[in-house]
């Protein structure tokens, strides 16, 4: 590992979603200085639902919007350029609903029948911050099962299940990764796994076969940002053990060193509302995480206000922190003490 020094650390970030925009927004004002000099971020394609899912149907495009999302959270300046990518029209018959981010990567990925050329062009006109790569280039969709034995198909259908997962697959099953993601997470001193949806974010990532195995070779200490609440339809009532061991079930024990998860209290009058909802904070169970061998590690990450989220800078600052902390003892890899504790399926 090769840790802060004059080129800083290279982080991956692996996610989709408002959870991983939030993150790399907060990363990328320490991108260039010591501790970091190489920020990415690997995105989920599987999104089915509103604007992604519209254009997604009636061009044959990847979903764009949580690549949107990226790109302006790395944007150099979130000034006039980034609001527009994230406008939204109120209205206008077929427009009504669509981001103009979204419209212009379906109109340049046409232009050159390039879905990774439109990233490459917004990524410039917006001045960002590190990389934005997408999982995977083909058309690939989620298929959720319950343990009724009910199957859920396509990412909205599975967030909204309402019962609890046996498992999530792609189909198809097989696809490729992007070769670049791929080299990005090889290279990493650190690979991030969320904040984020567990079952239509985190793992969709993991389940492409070059992706696993390329967190599996590399030689990264590997921290999953656990979330600060349940999502109702999707995660109801699993603790931080359970979010752990539902990624395992999927890919394999052994991936993951750390689990970061937030330390400070969240008020009474914020719980009560979110209960309402059938929301509630995912707890850490120390002695079933000591279980599972990784580092357990609580910090400050909750933003101020009326919401429940993580503060991107807080979050930041305890990512970099713990790259300043020495390895976990039980984690693997050259650097580390256990050789060949990680198992990724193949």
């Amino acid at each position: 590992m090769a840790g802060p020094g004059l080129d800083g650390s290279s982080l991956v970030a692996i996610g989709g979603g408002t959870g991983l925009s939030a993150l790399l927004r907060g990363l990328k004002h320490h991108v260039g200085s010591p501790r970091l000099g190489r920020l990415t971020g690997v995105v989920t394609v599987t999104d089915d639902g509103g604007s992604s899912g519209r254009l997604r149907k009636e061009f044959g495009v990847l979903p764009p919007g949580d690549i949107r999302n990226c790109i302006v959270a790395l944007a150099d300046d979130e000034d006039l350029l980034a609001r527009l990518f994230q406008y939204r029209f109120p209205n206008g018959g077929g427009l009504v609903g669509h981001s103009f981010g979204n419209l212009f990567l379906t109109a340049l990925t046409g232009i050159t029948g390039d879905f990774h050329q439109a990233i490459l062009t917004a990524e410039s006109v917006l001045s960002v911050r590190g990389k934005v790569y997408p999982a995977t280039l083909v058309d690939v969709r989620l298929r959720g099962r319950g343990v009724s034995g009910k199957v859920y198909e396509g990412e909205s259908a599975i967030g909204v299940s309402g019962e609890e997962l046996a498992g999530i697959e792609l189909d198809p099953p097989a696809v490729p990764a992007f070769p670049p993601a791929v080299a990005a997470l090889e290279a990493a001193d650190a690979i991030l796994l969320g904040p984020g949806s567990l079952y239509t974010s985190i793992i969709p990532n993991l389940l492409i076969a070059g992706i696993r195995q390329a967190v599996a070779r590399s030689r990264a200490r590997v921290i999953l940002l656990l979330n600060l609440m349940t999502q109702p339809g999707e995660t109801d009532g699993m603790m931080g053990a359970a979010h752990l061991h539902a990624i395992e079930r999927h890919i394999g024990a052994g991936l993951i060193d750390t689990v970061l998860h937030n330390a400070t209290p969240i008020p009474g009058a914020l719980l009560a509302h979110y209960a309402e909802a059938g929301s509630t904070p995912v707890g850490v169970e120390r002695e079933a995480m000591a279980r599972s061998g990784v580092e357990l590690v609580g910090a400050d990450l909750l933003a101020e206000g009326d919401l429940i989220r993580h503060d991107p800078e807080k979050l930041s600052r305890a990512v970099l922190g713990l790259l300043e902390l020495p390895p976990p003892a039980a984690s693997r890899g050259a650097w580390r003490m256990a050789p060949g504790r990680r198992t990724a399926q193949a």
